[in-house]
């Protein structure tokens, strides 16, 4: 158990260059990922996108206790601010960037999809490192998370019905199966067999790790033509919509004057996404749009890297004016 942990640790810590790490991998060599999903044995069926982000979802269920809840109903307006800085600012940005960058409908879809999901996984992680306010970031994702069935679907087909058919209760459906679902049966079990869940949870980092990296090679793999043709327009548009949503979340809390905690949490909260599960709805909800899942799994691999980056800029940040704060107070 100690190795496990050990190991998940590391897994946890590196998870940005391990992601990349086997993105490059698929890219190139798509055939050590093909097998996912495929109906060779019955491993290789029970492996699929669908199945694995509900093991990550599942797993996130497991963290969450009643207390996650609490900063919903003591701080209502920070939680109301975040979530709707969530879905607005980056559904609105995902839509003008395809406009921008004239993405053909399939491509645009993939970014909308981005846009319209709720706050990504290891965004709660990049918040404290970031020193910013844990049980803030912790509130937008538990409460963003719940809105995603009714939001996702509804944002989704505001800004993308005009470009292809958005079935909502489709995706409302798939977002309660994938997401919700395995969420609450992590919270119950948690709640139940608290002990027992406290000594799995040291090893979620590398459960997770490995879900969302099977997750990345099996849509990077069967996608490696196209996004050799298109992974330089794809990969802007992704980082644009990323940096834009770290920018515009930091700058919301500022002109509402939170505290800088609380303006890292917002700005790390809006501009993460939860990338798998728009990657999932591409595949589940827009089978025939087959690079619809390509922008969530470069926004996995890239959300990863910048948000470790912004974290570390950010607690840089509070450390010098803690230290300037101290100096001023002698």
């Amino acid at each position: 158990m100690e190795a496990l942990r050990k190991v998940s640790k590391f897994a946890g810590k590196y998870m940005a260059i391990i992601v990349l790490v086997v993105a490059v991998i698929a890219f190139f060599v798509p055939e050590s990922f093909l097998w996912v999903g495929k109906d060779y044995n019955v491993v290789t069926r029970i492996v699929t996108v669908n199945n694995l982000l509900m093991v990550v979802m599942f797993g996130m269920g497991l963290t969450l206790k009643l207390d996650d809840f609490k900063v919903v109903f003591s701080r209502p307006k920070d939680v109301l601010v975040g979530c709707a800085a969530q879905f607005v600012i980056m559904p609105l940005l995902a839509f003008l960037l395809t406009k921008v960058f004239a993405l053909s409908p399939e491509l645009a879809v993939g970014v909308i999809l981005v846009g319209t999901c709720p706050g990504g996984t290891s965004s709660n992680v990049m918040t404290f490192l970031a020193k910013g306010d844990v049980a803030l970031s912790v509130g937008m994702t538990a409460c963003s998370t719940v809105l995603a069935p009714f939001l996702t679907p509804a944002l989704t087909y505001l800004y993308a019905h005009e470009t292809v058919t958005v079935n909502m209760m489709d995706m409302f459906m798939s977002i309660v199966k994938i997401v919700i679902i395995p969420i609450a049966l992590g919270f119950i079990i948690n709640k139940l067999f608290g002990k027992f869940t406290q000594a799995v949870v040291e090893i979620l980092p590398l459960i997770s790790v490995v879900a969302i990296v099977t997750i990345v090679g099996a849509v990077v793999a069967p996608n490696a033509e196209k996004l050799f043709a298109n992974g330089i327009l794809i990969l802007t548009v992704v980082i644009l919509h990323n940096l834009l949503g770290y920018a515009l979340g930091y700058g919301v809390g500022k002109l509402l004057k939170m505290s800088d905690a609380k303006c890292n949490a917002v700005s790390i909260e809006v501009g993460m996404q939860n990338s798998g599960l728009a990657t999932s709805l591409a595949g589940t909800v827009f089978p025939d749009l087959a690079l619809a899942t390509v922008p969530g799994a470069l926004f996995s691999v890239w959300h990863n890297i910048s948000g470790s980056i912004v974290a570390n800029i950010m607690a840089a940040a509070a450390e010098k004016k803690a230290a300037k704060a101290a100096a001023e107070s002698k």
